[in-house]
């Protein structure tokens, strides 16, 4: 059909032309040529009508691909319209069930109103509980007092003392109370002297005679004792008799015995071999007791320890022996060491500070009386 189809110039110039000659006329050369220009002519027409025919084809699917967003896009927006025209009838709902304008200013002054009773219950209750923990504070201090002054006269404990007498002066500079100037100046005096007293050394007093304990189990050197070496008595029995009756007395006794030439010193005793661990025993309990003395601060039991152990050093071990004449000494040194101090009295203070807090106690009540007539003196007009 592409052959047959001619397009519309050929098809005019077919009509107007003359009539040609026929075919055993016509010149055999021309006839392939135009055979071969129409069916080019045809293809590229039949090229032509597959290229519109293509593009047709994808612009109508374009067409359908916009149509199909713009219906979805339509569809959303009648969804989100669904969806305000919801909200907006909520809101109406809401603003049908808010109250009117009258309502609404009586709620405000009432809301203001509130506000005010509020503030001012908060000023009076800061008011009552600043007042109750300032009196506890003051009676903290006088608490703090109380103990520093046990700690002194039980212990005598100066640091500890001290530290709590520290303590109530800050709870007195808290108050910013021109009234408590005269229980200040007694706290501050009461300071300067701790600050001046000095602490003796309890717990190291109590650790070197807990050393010289343990030391004193290695003393084993005692007094000096009279040793055999063979020159007894028993030469002057006969040499004939053999060992006799009397020559073996002799013998037994001759080791209690010794001959002294220098008679002017002091004769000790001498120990038996089990006398050792009693002395040792007499000893310990002697430095146990001194321990105890120093950490409770007992002065005459102290000394009186010390003393004991001295004697029982000097009586009972040989003085020229280094370990015994060590440990002497070092009992001599620990007995000028002080295990007590002069504590100052902290009776008047306290009585400042009590003072204190009775003349503060009193202007409070008077305070308060002022407001306590006028509700009276209401009360006595109601009653006729």
């Amino acid at each position: 059909m592409s052959e047959t189809a001619l397009p519309k110039d050929d098809v005019q110039s077919v009509i107007d032309a003359p009539v040609e000659p026929s075919v055993e006329n016509r010149p055999p050369v021309d006839q392939p040529r135009r055979g071969n220009g129409l069916a080019i002519v045809a293809l590229l027409l039949g090229a032509a009508g597959v290229a519109v025919g293509g593009w047709g084809v994808w612009q109508v699917r374009h067409l359908q691909a916009n149509t199909q967003g713009q219906l979805s896009q339509v569809q959303a927006l009648n969804d989100q319209a669904q969806t305000l025209k919801l909200n907006e009838q909520r809101l109406t709902e809401r603003l049908g069930q808010l109250p009117g304008a009258d309502e609404l200013a009586d709620r405000q002054r009432l809301v203001t109103q509130l506000q005010g009773d509020q503030q001012r219950l908060n000023q009076r209750l800061e008011t009552v509980l600043g007042a109750s923990r300032k009196d506890w504070r003051l009676a903290e201090a006088e608490h703090l007092l109380r103990l520093a002054s046990l700690r002194l006269s039980a212990l005598q404990d100066v640091s500890s003392a001290q530290a709590l007498v520290q303590g109530a002066d800050e709870i007195l500079r808290e108050q910013n109370d021109p009234g408590s100037f005269a229980a200040r100046e007694q706290v501050a005096k009461t300071l300067v002297a701790l600050r001046s007293t000095e602490q003796p050394d309890r717990t190291g007093l109590f650790l070197r005679l807990g050393a010289l304990r343990d030391q004193v189990i290695e003393l084993t050197e005692l007094a000096p004792e009279y040793k055999d070496r063979g020159e007894s008595l028993l030469g002057l029995t006969a040499d004939g008799d053999g060992a006799s009756r009397w020559s073996q007395w002799w013998d037994q006794i001759s080791r209690y015995i010794r001959i002294d030439f220098n008679a002017d010193k002091n004769v000790r005793p001498l120990l038996a071999g089990q006398s050792l661990s009693q002395v040792r025993l007499a000893l310990s309990l002697s430095l146990e007791q001194a321990q105890w003395a120093a950490l409770n601060g007992q002065a005459p039991v102290y000394t009186q320890a010390l003393a004991e152990a001295r004697d029982v050093l000097k009586g009972n071990f040989n003085p020229d022996n280094p370990q015994s004449k060590i440990m002497l000494e070092q009992v001599a040194e620990l007995s000028k060491q002080p295990v007590t101090v002069n504590t100052p009295d902290l009776a008047g203070t306290l009585s400042a500070v009590q003072a204190y807090l009775e003349r503060r106690n009193l202007n409070a009540e008077d305070s308060v009386k002022p407001f306590a007539k006028p509700a009276a003196s209401t009360a006595q007009e109601a009653t006729p």
